[in-house]
């Protein structure tokens, strides 16, 4: 793992509302390196996820610099941001966000289905080899209602996995789980990150789950006050 910041963050600010602006994050600066497993930790209404999706690209900082692997995200617009966001980052939800009429196998291709032609890689191929590796052999063709908690979020973040990320992007991914299930999550962001190579972004209220992470950044209030 290199000492090379993926992520640059300088200055973030974010503000929801004109009238009564409502401040989300505030003066938030960040280097992570490329290879780190990152928890990101705070109460409810403490800017996690704001941070979080102005990272993913998912909205857009009010101020400041954001860099994600050497490229100044406010200098992306429409379909460059949305190219760059598809492939560099992979996200990872609480709520799975799978589409219940689509089987395990399905949902993992769903996001590259309408650019395959233009892939270097099979990508079927791609998604069964990648729920073959996270223990989902025999349920690549099971519908989301028929799988646990547990196994939904893994064949999500296969989905976060097909195409070739460097960067996951985990948003209270076992906040739906149970404990046990939690921790089965827990272990396998860190093996994505450990044994992968995969810089791994986490948010999380749960001290167990950002355990696994090599550093936890603590917000309040909107700002950065703490790195553990």
């Amino acid at each position: 793992m290199g000492d090379t910041c993926i992520v640059q963050i300088t200055g973030l600010c974010k503000t929801y509302g004109d009238g009564a602006a409502v401040p989300a994050l505030i003066d938030v600066s960040l280097s992570i390196p490329s290879g780190k497993f990152l928890a990101i930790c705070g109460p409810s209404g403490s800017g996690k996820s704001t941070l979080l999706n102005l990272i993913g690209t998912l909205d857009h900082p009010t101020s400041g610099r954001l860099i994600v692997d050497g490229v100044d995200i406010n200098s992306l617009k429409g379909d460059s941001l949305a190219d760059f966001r598809r492939a560099k980052i992979g996200f990872v939800f609480q709520l799975f966000n799978l589409v219940p009429a689509l089987t395990a196998l399905e949902n993992v291709m769903l996001p590259l289905l309408p650019y395959q032609r233009g892939l270097s890689f099979k990508l079927e191929k791609r998604a069964q080899e990648l729920l073959e590796s996270l223990g989902l052999r025999e349920r690549l063709h099971h519908l989301p209602g028929q799988l646990s908690g547990g196994e939904q979020q893994r064949v999500a973040i296969a989905r976060a996995l097909i195409n070739y990320p460097k960067l996951i992007l985990a948003d209270e991914p076992t906040g739906n789980l149970d404990s046990q299930s939690g921790e089965e999550i827990g272990r396998l962001l860190r093996h994505l990150n450990r044994d992968l190579g995969l810089t791994v972004l986490l948010v999380t209220h749960d001290a167990n789950i950002a355990a696994y992470a090599d550093q936890v950044v603590h917000l309040r209030d909107g700002r950065h006050i703490e790195q553990t």
